[in-house]
């Protein structure tokens, strides 16, 4: 018996084995078979997910017609003739100007092209053509027929000199090309999906290159057009910088890194210094090339301090930040007083908190045009640092003054409907620089953080409103009406009779 029992076990031993080893080949067998399926799942759920996203309005939606957003009335509104004196520069007839004072050059008669010019715009170079048609109102016009040749120069013309510009915290270069024209380059510091540090004052900063060509756009899309014209480029840190170089304080800064990129970093107050030294890959360098304004000694400009200027310092605060009614005090103060100014103010402020931008220390203006004119967006390079976290104080100035010009805040609204959503259409223009078929100049969450932001300054102009409504029985003082203004002066005054 006990012989029988031991024969058995040892039969459905057996079978429990062969049936083991058989499941076990069928597994193998079918699991190539498997995992197709569940990539196949795992690729439609990655799809469905992406387009729930973009129902939802947190990721891409179909490109936006940039042609239908500036075609919009609020954009393309009629323009006035402009007065001769309303033109900052113009052609002197049988008048020969001196070399500018930002001109550095080693051999003109090799390095540049014999210059033909006359009154006529055809014969000028783009950059001539942009500096006389800056006027009183804006840096250029809305349909600027001039805009792609000048981008096209920034992005593709030939570079004939390269120096360091004096003064400022960190690295910058004036370009020369050969048609006489010069535009400031910003080279690469940081990678684009890279935040600014959390531990570092806003002051001590890097300066980011597709800041500066990001500003230029946003600028442009919110109807301001008060940045100088911004493009990317891939410079050739040896043909285009070091080999054609005059300046040997710059030229004694280039070294070849350990693996092989030749690198530089010049001489300035901040990361100028062999452990923040701007490499190319191993030439190439990604950079931001901005077109140089007049030369100063033919339009000179005014520098002002803002007065939400921030300390500067790690242990003291402004005045603003702890004075409610500060702007009270602004407003008596020239030139806020009149005018357009505090408005004009309160739109660079707009500007600087969609982009995270705190280092807005001072503005300028050109001088021949006293109070009466527009505010000069410089030096953005600051901006688009954090895209997770945003800075209510960068507001202050709307905040506690409570004004805004009407065609701003119409603007602001049209940018905030799905089919002009500011993040698409900032997307869109931005695909059109040479620097996008490297990568994106904005990732894509700091687009989605455009807005965002762009929904708090819409809040905050309707808590102002509130607030009027409640002291003073209408919000209306909120609204600076520039709009109806621009009518009136566009429309004929019918004859009586």
């Amino acid at each position: 018996m006990r012989w029988y029992s031991r024969r058995f076990s040892r039969t459905v031993c057996l079978w429990l084995a062969f049936i083991s080893v058989t499941l076990h080949l069928l597994l193998v067998a079918l699991s190539p078979f498997v995992y197709q399926s569940s990539c196949k799942h795992h690729k439609i759920t990655k799809m469905d997910a992406t387009k729930m996203s973009t129902e939802i309005g947190n990721g891409p939606s179909s490109p936006v017609n940039m042609d239908a957003l500036f075609s919009h009335p609020l954009y393309d509104v009629p323009t006035l003739p402009i007065p001769e004196e309303d033109w900052l520069m113009r052609i002197k007839p049988k008048v020969t100007s001196g070399r500018s004072t930002q001109m550095w050059v080693s051999d003109p008669e090799i390095d540049y092209d014999p210059a033909h010019w006359n009154s006529t715009s055809d014969s000028q170079p783009p950059w001539l053509r942009f500096h006389l048609g800056i006027s009183r109102r804006q840096l250029y016009p809305h349909r600027d027929p001039n805009m792609p040749s000048l981008i096209q120069q920034l992005s593709k013309h030939r570079i004939v000199s390269a120096v360091q510009k004096s003064g400022g915290t960190q690295l910058k270069l004036v370009m020369s090309f050969p048609n006489y024209g010069q535009a400031m380059l910003k080279p690469m510091k940081q990678e684009r999906d890279e935040e600014s540090n959390f531990n570092l004052y806003y002051f001590s900063d890097f300066e980011r290159h597709n800041a500066e060509i990001a500003a230029f756009h946003l600028d442009r899309v919110l109807g301001y057009r008060r940045i100088p014209p911004a493009v990317g480029r891939l410079v050739d840190v040896v043909k285009e910088i070091k080999d054609i170089t005059t300046d040997h304080r710059l030229a004694k800064t280039f070294f070849t890194s350990p693996v092989g990129n030749v690198c530089f970093y010049g001489q300035c107050s901040y990361y100028c210094s062999t452990e923040h030294a701007v490499c190319g890959r191993p030439h190439e360098l990604e950079a931001s090339l901005a077109v140089m304004l007049p030369d100063p000694s033919l339009a000179k400009r005014h520098s002002w301090r803002s007065p939400w200027r921030r300390s500067y310092s790690r242990s003291k605060v402004a005045a603003w930040e702890t004075d409610s009614q500060y702007c009270d005090t602004v407003k008596k103060t020239a030139p806020y007083d009149k005018g357009t100014r505090l408005v004009d103010l309160i739109d660079l402020t707009i500007l600087d908190f969609l982009m995270g931008n705190m280092d807005r220390h001072h503005y300028e203006t050109f001088e021949k045009f006293g109070n009466n004119t527009f505010l000069l967006h410089l030096d953005n390079g600051r901006a688009f640092g954090r895209h997770s976290k945003d800075e209510p104080s960068i507001l202050a100035p709307l905040e506690q003054c409570c004004r805004i010009r009407r065609s701003t805040l119409s603007r602001l609204r049209l940018l905030s409907l799905p089919q002009y959503r500011l993040s698409d259409v900032m997307r869109e223009s931005l695909s059109h620089d040479p620097l996008f078929s490297v990568a994106p100049l904005l990732s894509e969450p700091h687009l989605l953080a455009l807005d965002r932001r762009l929904n708090v300054v819409l809040q905050t102009v309707r808590d102002c409103q509130r607030r009027q409504r409640s002291r003073r029985g209408e919000g209306s003082d909120v609204i600076y009406d520039d709009i109806n203004d621009y009518k009136k002066s566009v429309t004929p005054v019918t004859p009586a009779g």
